[in-house]
């Protein structure tokens, strides 16, 4: 809300100034369509190098075990839930241990959207944004102060 000194009036924000405002960042200049090429690139290599890997063999370590007499199938449902158990088991801890791979690519890119460095506000820690967020609560602390 900008206002003229001395004429009493407030004028809307125009339409630059609302895009402008504190949410903004530098990440909208990103290229979108490289941010989902590089999440789509994640996705997949996440399923085939790890997930599907890890699941495939920890169901095939359990019908081993099951069938050596290390396990005891259940009396109605036989391995199967076992078996099922560990297939999950292994895709969701080969979906998360290529994490760090897919943080390494968004880095190279030019975003960091994790570590300590990942603030609400925006996910870059940089000048533009640092002072906008700096004025912004400068000015909420001198309104709730008067």
């Amino acid at each position: 809300m900008a206002s003229a000194p001395g004429d009493g009036k407030v004028q809307a924000p125009s339409a630059d100034q609302k895009s402008q405002g504190l949410l903004h960042c530098p990440i909208s200049n990103f290229n979108t369509e490289e941010l989902a090429k590089i999440r789509q690139q994640c996705k997949e290599e996440s399923f085939w190098y790890r997930a599907l890997p890890l699941s495939l063999g920890s169901m095939l370590i359990t019908q081993g075990l099951v069938a050596n007499g290390v396990l005891k199938p259940n009396p109605k449902l036989g391995s199967f839930p076992k078996i099922a158990l560990a297939g999950a088991l292994g895709f969701a801890i080969g979906t998360m241990s290529y994490i760090r791979t897919c943080q390494k690519k968004f880095e190279d890119a030019g975003l960091q959207p994790f570590g300590p460095g990942w603030k609400r506000h925006c996910p870059h820690i940089c000048k533009e944004c640092k002072a906008k967020f700096e004025s912004s609560a400068s000015e909420k602390s001198t309104a709730s102060v008067s």
